[in-house]
């Protein structure tokens, strides 16, 4: 009993250690593509995408199949009490109980217009499988990787808000200092003092935003987020240099959504096409052999036969012989002297008693061969016929309507991303002026050629231009990114 305990608290140590090691291992610095590489590895949704496309791989199989024959075995064993059956009087059947045996193989092999068109149509679903497969991973990269970005985007926030803190700590001394040799107020002081706690305010929601962006950010990819975690991409901003033409170019090549639909509407036609095959005949072959084998369990049974067969062949012969000398015909005696059961043939009985239970007799095999023609269903093929006409249309429809979509998305998007850069400039520009003025604001506060309130004043101009400056920079970067998921392919 002790040790059985012992072994139960074992595997309750060791079951947590190896939940522990099933989880991916994650980096503490983590880079973009690092991140897109867990995701891919990682992600349900994704994944689940996968096992689609796995799903359609076996669907080609499976009608790469229908080309084959079917084929099945059958084996069997019976027993049969040794007592004779009687029909209208008449004892049928062995006094000895019998054993028996066999085995069969069925081949069935069966081609109509439909099993062309299913594999047809199953390859086109296994290629809008993989179209799919490759539209979730690009759906997953543009995710992550706007998430990423929206990550660095909270920190770099954060981080202007610590500094704002140090700025306003800084001049909550100065004003302290001021009123100690009389050239600032208490209210100065005071109201430095609110202005420190309300920078503490903003730094620590703008903290509680960041972490909640990277919790989501490992969300997406699958993982638990690691205790200690430093994303270490950098983004480099330059002027676009696409053209729409181009974009619009790459987009009808490379769009997985596009060329899914592309594949489904082959996968339609294969659909019509099987329906018009109902009108087509259709050819089936089968063929079937096998064998058997029994045994009695009486080992002298056929000898017995033998021997009573043998004696009335012989009594039967005497009597013609008798009624051929009372004919006055010339005798067969010497022949039915002949007539005797040999020890040969005694063996020989026996030996065939002992074929059961695998030394099978075979049994005549069948080859068949037949040419159907459907005539009259009610109507159904019609229908069926319309009905998948009409899913070519949807099909058709589909791919005008996706890429009328890509034509609005990528125009979109590149226009985004254009103005994108511009405001980035723009922003920049203001931050620099905003930072030259704070810093200006501050000298003269020193000085006492300020005050309080016009040195608050520099100080949120600041924060709102750099925080707008920070917004631009990593909206131009995910507008990149939307850019790129939506033609289907990097582009930088």
């Amino acid at each position: 009993m002790r040790l059985l305990k012992l072994s139960i608290l074992s595997l309750a140590l060791l079951a947590p250690a190896a939940s522990v090691a099933a989880q991916p291992t994650v980096p503490t610095s983590l880079t973009l593509e690092e991140a897109i590489r867990l995701a891919t590895q990682n992600n349900p949704a994704y994944l689940q995408a996968l096992n689609a496309r796995q799903r359609a791989t076996y669907a080609v199989r499976n009608a790469y199949g229908a080309f084959l024959p079917s084929a099945s075995t059958s084996a069997g064993f019976g027993y049969r009490q040794g007592r004779p059956q009687f029909f209208g009087g008449v004892a049928f059947g062995a006094n000895s109980d019998i054993m028996s045996s066999s085995w069969g193989v069925d081949l069935r092999a069966s081609l109509n217009a439909n099993t062309f068109a299913n594999l047809r149509r199953s390859q086109a679903n296994e290629n809008a499988s993989e179209s799919d497969a490759a539209a979730s991973e690009q759906a997953l990269i543009s995710t992550v990787s706007q998430q990423y970005l929206f990550v660095l985007q909270t920190a770099a926030r954060a981080a202007v808000q610590d500094s704002l803190i140090v700025s306003t700590q800084l001049q909550l001394d100065l004003a302290r200092a001021k009123a100690g040799v009389g050239s600032a107020t208490s209210l100065d002081v005071i109201r430095a003092e609110v202005a420190v706690g309300q920078q503490q305010v903003a730094a620590l929601r703008a903290h509680n935003l960041a972490d909640v962006a990277i919790l989501q950010l490992f969300q997406q990819i699958g993982v638990a987020k690691p205790d200690q975690i430093v994303l270490t991409s950098k983004f480099e901003v330059s002027e676009p240099k696409l053209t729409v033409a181009s974009l619009l170019q790459m987009a009808t090549d490379a769009n997985p959504t596009l060329r899914a639909l592309k594949h489904r509407e082959q996968s339609a036609n294969a659909t019509y096409r099987s329906a018009q095959g109902a009108y087509l005949p259709s050819v089936s072959a089968s063929a079937s052999f096998g064998g058997s084998a029994q045994k009695y369990r009486d080992g002298d049974y056929l000898v017995n036969q033998g021997i009573a067969q043998t004696a009335s062949s012989r009594s039967g012969c005497f009597t013609s012989d008798s009624l051929r000398r009372g004919a006055g015909m010339s005798s067969i005696t010497a022949a039915c002297n002949q007539i005797a059961f040999t020890d040969a043939q005694s063996n020989a009985l026996r030996d065939q008693n002992n074929q059961y239970p695998f030394k099978f007799t075979s049994q005549p095999y069948n080859l068949s061969l037949g040419l159907s023609l459907p005539l009259f269903d009610g109507f159904n093929r019609e229908t069926n016929v319309q009905s998948a006409a009409s899913s070519q249309l949807d099909a058709r429809y589909s791919i005008r309507a996706q890429e009328l979509r890509l034509t609005a998305d990528v125009t979109s998007a590149w226009t985004t991303l254009n103005v994108g850069y511009r405001t980035f400039r723009l922003q920049e520009q203001n931050a620099q002026a905003a930072r030259n003025a704070l810093q200006l604001a501050q000298e003269r506060y020193r000085v006492g050629l300020n005050s309080l309130v016009d040195l608050q004043q520099a100080r949120g101009d600041f924060e709102r231009a750099e925080t707008d400056r920070i917004d631009a920079l990593y909206e131009f970067h995910r507008a990149y990114a939307a850019l790129e998921g939506t033609v289907g392919r990097s582009l930088r």
